[in-house]
């Protein structure tokens, strides 16, 4: 039996290098399709459930029907985990509109595709997580509701690429990405919550902010810890003069910010807050989820 990494794909187990999908696929050629990034600590799929709803929300938003139920899902999930030893990594798990024709029209794609790799990552080094990271805002604005609603987490990412292209070019790690009106929205892969004068603020997905797990976990720690918060529009300035500043996604965690635009955050170490919103969130991950 072979010891490469075992992929998922259309109900089979495959080895890495026999994973392979059609160039007729129009997740492919179009973008066409949806995924979940998912992580698992301590053999606990953190959030399989939540994450599993916001897919078949993005897929419903697309018109993409799903033909295997949610615990279908789950259950080729956790397999996935198994198979490959994976306790402790992170999940793609990825459904794109399938084979068909040349052309837009989804009418010539009558059966999706379904893709889950189970690996491990790291995206950002240990020592930002103790030292805190510096951002930049970068100049392409987030997709609004109007073009793509942010709440679909379709395979169209490249909104997000030109930004994180952006923000490595100002020689950062990550950047915040504005709507059309100036207004901050999210950074190019996780949501941003800022700390000022006791009150935690954070973008409301009509910005064009996805609405993140993560992000759901980091208001319900806010709630936990009698932390105020609110959902509003917000500025370049409250982030400039905000006391504390962190990031959350399923593969950053709970990250801090110490430096934006060249304006140093608080006083320019991670805040007393924002380590205990990721402490209580290390505490949670290997108890909320699905077992394996």
């Amino acid at each position: 039996m072979s010891n490469e990494l075992k992929i998922y794909l259309d109900g089979q187990l495959v080895d890495k290098s026999d994973a392979k999908i059609s160039v007729f696929d129009h997740g492919l050629l179009y973008g066409d399709g949806v995924f979940e990034g998912i992580r698992v600590y301590n053999s606990c799929v953190f959030k399989l459930d939540e994450h599993l709803e916001r897919l078949e929300y993005s897929a419903k938003a697309l018109m993409l029907d799903l033909p295997w139920s949610r615990q279908e899902i789950s259950d080729a999930v956790c397999e996935t985990c198994r198979v490959n030893g994976i306790t402790d990594g992170y999940i793609r798990l990825i459904v794109t509109r399938g084979v068909g024709s040349l052309g837009l029209s989804p009418r010539s794609c009558p059966n999706p595709s379904i893709i889950i790799i189970a690996d491990r990552i790291q995206l950002y080094p240990h020592e930002y997580y103790e030292k805190g990271l510096k951002i930049i805002t970068v100049p392409t604005r987030r997709s609004g509701p109007a073009v793509l609603p942010p709440m679909i987490k379709s395979l169209n990412y490249v909104n997000n690429i030109l930004a994180k292209m952006e923000a490595h070019q100002g020689g950062c790690e990550e950047a915040i990405m504005l709507d059309e009106g100036g207004y901050v929205a999210e950074c190019t892969g996780d949501n941003i919550f800022l700390m000022h004068k006791g009150v935690l603020l954070t973008p409301p997905p009509s910005t064009g902010a996805l609405k993140g797990i993560t992000r759901q976990v980091a208001i319900d720690i806010a709630e936990e810890l009698g932390v105020p918060l609110e959902e509003k529009t917000l500025t370049r300035y409250d982030v400039w003069i905000a006391d504390e500043c962190f990031l959350t996604g399923t593969a950053a965690e709970v990250v801090p910010v110490i430096e934006v635009d060249g304006r140093t955050i608080g006083n320019g170490v991670p805040g007393e807050t924002t380590k205990a919103f990721l402490k209580r969130f290390l505490e949670k991950v290997s108890v909320e989820g699905t077992m394996l």
